[in-house]
């Protein structure tokens, strides 16, 4: 347990001591104690050693600039909890209506449907063999005609019918003439070249290795609802429907803006500046969520530059990293504030990322997402605010919330959730599957969440081994997750 968790705890147990309106006015002032700590958090520059006593930080700014900007205000409400931070997020991505866009199938990949998609055609559309043979009309044997045969795409019309006692070679995928009883597969069936005779060497089903019409579907049958993502596979069923193009929700396009001087573009950290983790970082990671993501932009601490950049910006959403909190170079807060933006979500509840915020620019503008400046604290912010509104404006389903064994105790917040980098395995021996938390989970690490595949919910107390705990998927984790011993 740090030295601020076990101040925080002590406060709680002398509270419960008190109670009443003392313990009312305790636990705000212990909120406030935590606002001031979300510099320490989550919000110290990325090179700060995270076993530094808390308090007041150097940073590479000699003569910050003063925004022009009013200051926020100075009691700012409590932080939301984590779930109902993200459910406010969730209804604010769902606000307006959906936009519609046809697309054509070479560019619809990834989009998500903006209709249900229904068969334009029954599927398949006649019926057809299902294998190399021989389609057969009653009980044989049969007489064939030698050098005839049915071919996918040419053969007898429609009206052709195949007389009882007769055959006809017929390759998978062609039609089948009229009044075919079965198709007697290739390696199933004996030929006599001297008597023209055909005799199977199995007993013939009705309908055998035939694909009667509307097998899959028929048409006006949906295929698959609203809201779906349209993989390869969807590309390839709508294509068999008989699709050109499909109904698409455009994706949200996201602004991606990186505040701070002490930040490198390239090179290694020296004389107080160090590498920018982010912007690297963001536009993929928006990418797996959906978006169309602008190349990163880097404001340095310059408040008016910020405000520019907001009030000029055509993005649905734009994503800002560090400068939520409170220090002489915050500028989030203030300039949002000139601005007059709605505030739906100021702090959360939520270890790393505390200061995270959602602000709607104007009632038709863009929503912004900011995150707190430290590498993981920022991933809790995406995955807590920026994760459920992308889905609501690209019309995604919201993440199918699931639980799982968490194999290792894992410390919790006193009274915040904690969100934990873990990777999947697969139970031994008949035991079941289950995560394991992984090291490097401090809020200025990436080492952990790289070797991740989910982030563990841990409420607030922790949890002991053996326990359920909510996880949320990573956009791009594996099948088969992987992991190095060193991680755990």
């Amino acid at each position: 347990m740090t030295r601020d968790d076990a101040e925080e705890l002590a406060v709680e147990q002398a509270l419960a001591l008190v109670g009443g309106r003392n313990q009312a006015r305790g636990r705000a002032d212990d909120e406030a104690r935590d606002r001031a700590d979300d510099r320490t958090d989550d919000q110290v520059p990325h090179n700060q050693n995270p076993g530094e006593p808390a308090g007041p930080h150097p940073t590479p700014h000699s003569t910050p600039s003063t925004p022009s900007t009013p200051s926020p205000p100075t009691s700012p409400a409590p932080a939301l909890p984590w779930d109902r931070a993200r459910a406010v997020a969730a209804r604010a991505g769902r606000g307006g209506p959906l936009a519609v866009v046809r697309l054509p199938l070479d560019r619809a990949l990834g989009h998500v449907l903006a209709e249900p998609l229904a068969a334009l055609t029954d599927l398949p559309s006649f019926d057809t063999s299902a294998m190399d043979g021989w389609a057969v009309a009653g009980p044989g044997p049969w007489t064939y005609e030698e050098g005839v045969s049915l071919l996918a795409g040419v053969g007898e019309s429609p009206t052709a019918r195949l007389p009882d006692g007769t055959a006809v070679r017929i390759a998978t995928g062609a039609r089948t003439p009229a009044d075919t009883t079965a198709v007697i597969r290739s390696e199933h069936a004996h030929v006599d070249e001297a008597r023209g005779l055909l005799s199977t060497r199995r007993p013939v089903v009705t309908g055998q290795d035939i694909r009667p019409r509307g097998q899959e579907c028929r048409s006006g049958d949906q295929l698959v609802p609203a809201g779906t993502v349209v993989t390869p596979a969807v590309l390839g069923l709508a294509a068999a429907a008989g699709y050109d193009a499909l109904p698409a929700v455009p994706r949200p396009r996201v602004d991606v803006l990186v505040l701070g001087d002490e930040l490198l573009a390239a090179g290694l950290p020296h004389d107080g500046l160090i590498r920018d983790a982010l912007g690297p970082m963001l536009g993929p990671w928006l990418r797996a969520l959906g978006a169309e993501v602008s190349a990163p932009r880097r404001l340095g601490d310059d408040a008016e530059a910020l405000r520019e950049a907001l009030t000029s910006s055509d993005a649905d959403l734009i994503v800002t990293t560090g400068g939520t909190a409170s220090g002489p170079v915050d500028h989030v807060h203030p300039v949002l504030a000139a601005l007059r933006a709605e505030l739906l979500v100021d702090g959360v509840a939520v270890r790393p990322g505390h200061p995270m915020l959602l602000a709607r620019l104007s009632p038709d503008g863009p929503h912004l997402v900011g995150l707190p400046g430290n590498p993981l604290a920022a991933v809790s912010g995406l995955l807590t605010l920026a994760e459920p509104l992308l889905a609501g404006l690209a019309g995604r389903p919201a993440q199918d919330a699931y639980r799982a064994l968490v194999h290792a105790d894992v410390p919790g917040h006193p009274h915040d959730t904690r969100l934990v980098p873990v990777v999947h395995r697969a139970g031994r021996a008949g035991g079941r599957d289950h995560v394991a938390p992984l090291r490097y989970n401090g809020p200025a690490m990436l080492r952990g969440i790289a070797a991740a595949d989910g982030l563990a919910v841990v409420p607030a107390g922790g949890v002991r081994s053996g326990t359920e705990v909510e996880i949320l998927d990573l956009p791009w984790a594996p099948a088969t997750p992987w992991t190095e011993g060193c991680f755990t």
